[in-house]
């Protein structure tokens, strides 16, 4: 497995460090959930999203 982009994200607000903060990890392919889930406790937030683009 390579690097995998990491985007912290702050809802809510539009001040720096305010909000809610949350993960986003665009993904080329699906990788199986057991990752997916130790990835999301790995970063700490209480919200982590993956995606896969379609296009």
């Amino acid at each position: 497995m390579g690097t995998i982009p990491f985007y912290w994200v702050d809802a809510f607000t539009d001040k720096p460090f305010g909000g809610n903060p949350a993960a986003i990890c665009p993904l080329e392919s699906w990788l199986p959930d057991e990752l997916l889930q130790r990835m999301a406790w790995q970063h700490g937030l209480s919200e982590t999203a993956f995606y896969v683009s379609e296009s």
